[in-house]
């Protein structure tokens, strides 16, 4: 097993550092360019979309664009965003969160991209109505024609996000519980691999009801603890501020370790963190009920800045504002805890512990979503959906009491090979969504407030099986 992780990791390491580095980067800047730098020109209204449909309430089981973004933030918004972000400060230096900046600013058009072609290509639900289902392999079979690379996607992601992660996450849970409180970590596997079965037995629905609540609290609570810290240490910040650029430009070497460690660190946690172009957004965005492709492209994109600019920043800015990180010669969860506890005392630790199940649990289920969209994409047949929910709950059992260091590598790769063949397709599929982005941008200069999509507007309505001309389509 050891050989075979050391195998797993080294082809890892050359994917991660060569080819998707240059793939997601050069697609982004391909992007950022094709849609006329969309994530800048669009800010104001991506924060009106999704403003003005949270709460939202949606006749019967239909999703709204507020519960979509929530259920794709509940998966891509995990512990990395915590933990992962204190090593890149240990690892990278302060500069590796100037570019994870970038990266988010350049990622939010692939997410834009992605997004919307996952609305253009969604198919409703043959038997639960008002239910959408879509992203990479929908849009790759149905628009590419490629059968072959969609059910390959769909069971790489399906077994990545609802197996693979969701025992990464539940290990998490279980050790931070431990550490906490004190907590048996079988006990704690069964309590969370029963929540998650109530949950995800419920179906898509139920799922994108859940996060609607519990992630506006996990975010706004970590975010709100961060801006304490700030407001407390103000006058440290512009130091701070400083400190990245120059580490970013390895102006000041000797934090982090120069530049090249900084821009590599950076770009890495920036990739992993907002997870633009890895293909598992679009699994969410297709799920909204809306009335232009375009609005879910843009809520999403406004994802990435959420993600990267607002919650991984919170966790730099408790680590650089107390100002130890180079001292304590700890990282990770354990060094979050750490500089919390100068502020909150011996609370921290149990605090953060809270916010991690809370950060861990979500993504659970967001995971799951991701796995029941492409279940349905390989199946209509209920009963290898009900399977899979109960492989679901056992990997989360499993995962909180195992070691996962395969596990952890072999995701790592599989998150690869879906990264590689969702950016392929929207490369090739970036033309439709160029045109309903200008369809929308017509539509509100010409002074209406809710743009609507016709299918008409596009060249090819070849695999679209909702939007025609205003008519849903039945597949």
């Amino acid at each position: 097993m050891d050989v075979l992780s050391k195998c797993i990791s080294q082809v890892n390491n050359v994917l991660w550092s060569y080819v998707l580095i240059v793939l997601l980067i050069g697609s982004g800047l391909f992007f950022t360019f094709k849609t006329k730098f969309v994530q800048i020109r669009f800010l104001k209204e991506m924060f009106r979309l999704l403003t003005d449909t949270a709460g939202t309430k949606m006749e019967g089981k239909r999703i709204s664009s507020f519960q979509a973004f929530c259920v794709s933030t509940a998966s891509r918004v995990g512990v990395g965003n915590i933990a992962g972000i204190a090593i890149a400060v240990v690892t990278g230096g302060p500069g590796a969160i100037f570019w994870m900046w970038i990266i988010a600013i350049l990622g939010s058009a692939t997410g834009f991209v992605e997004s919307t072609l996952a609305q253009i290509y969604k198919v409703p639900h043959k038997s639960e109505k008002g239910i959408f289902l879509g992203g990479p392999a929908y849009y790759i079979k149905n628009a590419l024609h490629s059968p072959f690379m969609s059910v390959f996607f769909a069971i790489l992601i399906s077994v990545t996000y609802g197996l693979i992660f969701n025992s990464v996450q539940a290990n998490t849970i279980a050790l931070s519980l431990q550490a906490g409180f004190g907590a048996d970590r079988t006990i704690v596997g069964i309590v969370i691999s029963l929540l998650s079965a109530l949950v995800v037995f419920g179906g898509l629905s139920r799922i994108a009801r859940v996060t609607e609540y519990m992630v506006p609290i996990m975010a706004g609570i970590y975010i709100l603890v961060a801006i304490g810290v700030t407001i407390y240490n103000i006058n440290k910040l512009p130091l701070v501020l400083m400190t990245i650029v120059k580490s970013a430009f390895g102006l000041n070497a000797a934090i982090g370790g120069g530049m090249g460690i900084a821009v590599m660190t950076g770009i890495k946690r920036g990739l992993f963190s907002n997870e633009a172009g890895m293909g598992s957004v679009p699994n969410a965005a297709a799920t909204a009920d809306t009335s232009h492709p375009v609005k879910q492209g843009l809520i999403q994109a406004l994802g990435v800045f959420v993600d990267t600019l607002f919650i991984c920043s919170s966790s730099a800015f408790i680590v650089l504002l107390s100002g130890d990180y180079t001292k304590l010669g700890e990282t990770g969860i354990r060094l979050v805890q750490t500089d919390l506890a100068m502020y909150f005392g011996n609370y921290a630790y149990s605090g953060v512990a809270f916010i991690i199940f809370l950060f861990a649990f979500t993504s659970i289920i967001g995971n799951y979503y991701y796995g029941e969209i492409n279940i349905k994409h390989l199946t209509p047949n209920p009963l290898y959906l009900n399977i899979f929910r109960f492989l679901v709950a056992v990997m989360v059992f499993f995962g909180s009491i195992a070691e996962l260091n395969l596990v952890w590598n072999l995701a790592d790769l599989f998150m690869a090979f879906m990264a590689i063949t969702n950016i392929v397709a929207i490369l090739l599929l970036v033309k439709p969504a160029c045109i309903a982005l200008e369809d929308y941008a017509r539509q509100k200069k010409a002074g209406i407030k809710e743009p609507v999509f016709h299918a008409h507007v596009l060249p090819k309505q070849d695999g679209i099986f909702y939007w025609n001309d205003g008519v849903k389509i039945e597949k």
